[in-house]
């Protein structure tokens, strides 16, 4: 019966099967992307030799037109795949050409095996030959660019030979040594090829994906029960205004609600007997860490906890195996980044464990291993760089686990406590699922999803939960002045499917800038005013670029990014270009806006030991501090005279400080204004968007005259804690603001994770 055959690629560790269209790594499926997995096929087909970016583009994309951005992000998580792999260098940029594929290859025909996962003969893979069967070669591309080949196959045509042995010419008898070296050498491969080369690892099992929750709204935090059978998670209800604490039996339809605060309760954890679980209260009246019975019953609050906090999602809380300590991020003041600390279940008294450096957002997602000997944790020196590291309970110094220096969005050890899963954004601007070895950091992909996947939880069972997203954000316009007619309804301003954020209006109205995540990765955008003609101004590819600001001639583009792994201020011609990196320190450098004269920038950096203002010469030079209680973000008055700021992440207040010296005075703190990112100033007063009910923000304004607030508009969508979101055009007419047009989460489960190990 005849077999297909299957083309087969080589190199390194990897295998590229053309046939199958897999990536395997020793037999293990790496995920990718359909686009680039084409990427990657045609620079292999090519290995050696230069493709044009254009030529490339064509053969992954035929037929259809994509900017140049889309193939730079596939080589990109290409690199971080192979790279990761090994000390190798996998491809090559030439540059204002193309890539070269320069590591060395070796093509392969071999006969189908069968399907995935089938039982497989050891040589099942390689190519068979016979004795009338031509000799079958691998290429063989070498990093300068010139192919060999190498003999791969084991069989000889025997009437070739006999012609060579029975020939009487010079040529032959100097072949016949030739001939036997051949034969002696094909004899000796085959004997390693077919009988001696160790067998391929099994293919790993594939991985059963079903969701837990299904459920109107945002489900997030998922927590196992001791025995695998339940779990604890936050939903924010039927009507999306509240976050609680609620259990479901897995596979049952209706959960069990546990809490009904109207503060938000967040972050559950089960104790090891299963009786209670221990969840975060985030209130400034009575927030903390809180005990509730599993089956529901009385609260009982455990410690008191710092009610502020960065939107850090992902499980925060661990119990101890033994039952008799809690781990939590905490600290004591704004300025102070969080440590975690342990808190006794019986005194609730709290030992700090680690001590995460000055100027960082500091530490979270504290984890106990299952043999208690170890703390797993996350720590961040901004809002997006951070990795895992590992504390011994015992005595030790915290030892660092990974170094992508990017996001992470929680984590859980696998059951034996040899590995531990991660959501991290370290292939690009959306988190996946990763998983890595305590002894060998090199992590390994567990999910390829376009929307985030964060929030993991491994029951003892070996099964994986998670959270994956559906947020899409979008600017609307709205008018401000008394008409209601057609022209200043609501209206959307150059929507897509992504996340768009911080836009502001150029200083003549005709533009607005914002950020966006509609070409893979947040970049900044132009457009019309009125949402048309809208184009890519940066194309960086980076985890994180954002908070766009005009500078007052309308001719510049300050905004903040990841470039290098190190927050930094940048600036941009409003006509495009490369961007001018502005700040050079370690430390993180956010949230620019420009003086009202053009000659300064400030930012929010972490430079003095915590988050204060800072500002430096639009040309560059010496920087100078602005405040110096806390600053995180703000604006120049109109008249230049103050500069008016929100002193941190997720911290309500707008405060002002003389641009000239002096002290600082708060303004404005009513409904909870600046815990948004949500505002800006005009010469008469401040308008604001909050949320105290997550489903019905309001828009509000604040008069410098009168220090009365008045409600502008009522919004029936969420807002986003974390993004800039707020703009008023300068004629005072138009009033953009951010909403979340799609929000919603689910909770997923992956079984089997144990045996894909």
């Amino acid at each position: 019966m005849s077999q297909t055959l299957r083309h087969l690629y080589e190199f390194g560790p990897f295998r590229l099967d053309a046939t199958e269209r897999l990536l395997l790594r020793d037999e293990h499926h790496i995920p990718l992307t359909p686009k680039a997995f084409e990427t990657l096929l045609v620079l292999v087909e090519h290995g050696g030799h230069v493709i044009d970016k254009d030529e490339l583009m064509k053969k992954v994309w035929p037929d259809t037109f994509v900017e140049e951005v889309n193939l730079a992000k596939n080589v990109s998580r290409l690199r971080k795949i192979l790279d990761a792999e090994q000390s190798e260098h996998y491809i090559e940029t030439i540059p204002k050409r193309g890539y070269r594929f320069v590591a060395g290859i070796r093509e392969i025909w071999a006969e189908d095996p069968g399907p995935i996962g089938a039982q497989r003969d050891n040589s099942s893979l390689h190519p068979r030959v016979d004795d009338k069967e031509k000799v079958e070669t691998r290429l063989e591309a070498h990093s300068n660019g010139q192919p060999s080949f190498e003999s791969t196959g084991v069989g000889v045509d025997k009437r070739a030979v006999a012609d060579l042995t029975h020939s009487h010419s010079f040529g032959s008898i100097v072949a016949l040594p030739v001939v036997f070296l051949t034969l002696g050498a094909a004899a000796a491969l085959g004997v390693w090829f077919f009988v001696l080369r160790p067998a391929p690892k099994p293919p790993a099992p594939l991985l059963r994906i079903s969701p837990v929750t299904s459920l109107a709204g945002t489900e997030d935090q998922a927590a196992f029960s001791p025995d695998g059978n339940q779990i604890a998670f936050v939903w924010n209800g039927e009507k999306e205004d509240n976050s609680d604490i609620y259990v479901k039996q897995i596979g049952a339809e209706r959960p069990l609600r546990l809490t009904t605060n109207p503060a938000s309760d967040t972050d559950p954890i089960w104790s090891p007997d299963g009786r209670y679980i221990a969840f975060l209260r985030q209130s400034a009246a009575d927030g903390g860490v809180f005990l509730v019975p599993s089956l529901g019953g009385a609260e009982r609050k455990l410690a008191d906890a710092f009610p502020y906090r960065p939107v850090v999602i992902g499980n925060t809380l661990s119990y101890s195996p033994d039952g008799k300590l809690l781990a939590a991020p905490d600290k004591n003041s704004q300025q102070q980044p969080f440590s975690i600390v342990s808190i006794s279940i019986e005194t609730g008294e709290k030992t700090r464990l680690t001590s995460p450096p000055t100027g960082s957002v500091g530490d979270f997602f504290p984890a106990f291993s299952p043999d208690q000997k170890t703390l797993a944790f996350v720590r961040s020196l901004s809002i997006a760089a951070a990795d895992i590291y590992l504390l011994p309970l015992h005595g030790g110094e915290p030892k660092r686990l990974t170094t992508d220096n990017t996001s992470i969005r929680g984590l859980s050890w696998t059951s034996d406590g040899k590995e531990i899963v991660f959501a991290s954004r370290r292939d690009g601007s959306t988190y996946n699922l990763w998983k890595i070895s305590t002894t060998d950091a090199t992590p390994e992909r567990l999910t390829t999803s376009e929307r985030d996947v964060y929030s993991p939880a491994i029951s003892v069972r070996g099964n994986l939960a998670y959270t994956q997203s559906m947020v899409d954000g979008n600017i609307w316009r709205m008018g401000l002045r008394g008409s209601k007619g057609p022209e200043n309804a609501p209206l959307t301003l150059c929507p897509s499917t992504q996340e768009d954020n911080g836009p502001q209006y150029s200083p003549d109205g005709k533009k607005t800038v914002f950020a966006s995540r509609r070409s893979g990765s947040f970049e900044i955008w132009l457009c019309d005013s009125d949402g048309s003609s809208a184009r890519q101004l940066t194309n960086i590819g980076g985890p994180l670029t954002g908070t766009p600001r005009w500078s007052p001639d309308g001719r510049q583009i300050a905004f903040d990014s990841w470039i290098e792994g190190n927050a930094d201020i940048y600036v941009i011609s409003a006509d495009g270009g490369k961007p001018r990196r502005l700040t050079y320190d370690a430390d993180e450098d956010i949230t620019p806006s420009w003086s009202r004269d053009g000659r300064w920038i400030y930012f929010g950096c972490t430079r003095s030991g915590s988050m204060q203002i800072w500002k430096v010469p639009a040309e560059g030079g010496p920087t100078i501090q602005v405040t110096k209680q806390g600053g995180f973000e703000g604006f120049e008055s109109a008249d230049g005279k103050y500069f008016y700021y929100a002193k941190g992440r997720a911290m309500p207040g707008i405060w002002r400080v003389p641009v000239a010296g002096g002290e600082e005075s708060l303004v404005l703190d009513q409904h909870q204004a600046g815990l948004w990112r949500y505002w800006a100033i005009t010469d008469k007063g401040i308008y604001f968007a909050s949320a105290e009910i997550p489903s019905h923000p309001v828009v509000e304004y604040y008069s410098f005259e009168t220090n009365k607030i008045v409600l502008v508009a009522k919004l029936d969508k969420p807002l986003f804690k974390t993004d800039p979101g707020l703009a008023v055009s300068p004629d005072g007419r138009w009033l953009l603001i951010v909403q979340a047009d799609q929000s919603g989460s689910d909770i997923e489960l992956m079984e089997n994770l144990k045996g894909n190990r």
